[in-house]
């Protein structure tokens, strides 16, 4: 298993500057097969390309995983914020549903790791149905996974084209013994979910109905 040196990456979800919905013919199960260009921005976000796929009704956000690993009680937390710029045509009503997220923590005793996520929609923190965010306790060791409800309105672009900024935050910070241990180290981190295009380390799920 591989295991990189510091604090972890955040995950708060991505920048699809320009999605260009409007150049994509829509169909009522949803937006045919594109990619969508990404940025992110942080102190924690992994080197190396981010690109978003937009698939039928599923975003998908392909990137090297984020990890961190700590040997210190006081972890420094590290942040990646994305930013999508959702660009919907006119004539559909658009609503993101969900976000899908998963990884593996292994926390030694003494130690322990958190997870936190924001999701964010024109700049302000959207209600979810289930948590976002996660503890590991001491003595933690498997993957876990996050599949997380969204509870926003419907982008009504029925009459005009809406342009719209859809966010994740994500922070992870690990902390591992400051004792003298071959066990004192803490990690953390958001893996693969999906390996069919990629490392897909975020899937956002929509729902595009036609006016």
């Amino acid at each position: 298993m591989k295991i990189f040196p510091v604090l972890i990456s955040s995950l708060t979800l991505l920048s699809l500057n320009a999605v260009g919905l409007s150049q994509v013919q829509a169909q009522t199960q949803g937006f045919e097969f594109q990619n969508v260009p990404v940025s992110f921005s942080g102190t924690g976000c992994p080197p190396g390309p981010v690109q978003g796929v937009l698939n039928g009704e599923t975003l998908s956000i392909t990137s090297s995983a984020f990890e961190a690993l700590a040997s210190s009680s006081k972890g420094l937390p590290k942040s990646c914020n994305l930013r999508i710029s959702l660009n919907i045509p006119s004539g559909f009503n658009v609503q993101p549903i969900s976000v899908k997220y998963a990884g593996f923590a292994n926390v030694p005793p003494g130690g322990s790791a958190d997870l936190n996520v924001k999701i964010l929609f024109q700049g302000r923190e959207v209600p979810t149905t289930d948590n976002p965010n996660r503890t590991f306790p001491a003595g933690f060791s498997d993957v876990w996974s996050k599949d997380v409800g969204i509870v926003l309105n419907t982008i009504n672009a029925c009459s005009r084209p809406v342009s719209s900024v859809f966010g994740i935050n994500t922070t992870l910070t690990a902390r591992g013994r400051t004792i003298s241990s071959i066990d004192r180290e803490a990690q953390i981190r958001i893996d693969t979910i999906d390996t069919t295009i990629g490392e897909v380390l975020f899937q956002i799920k929509f729902e595009f109905n036609p006016c």
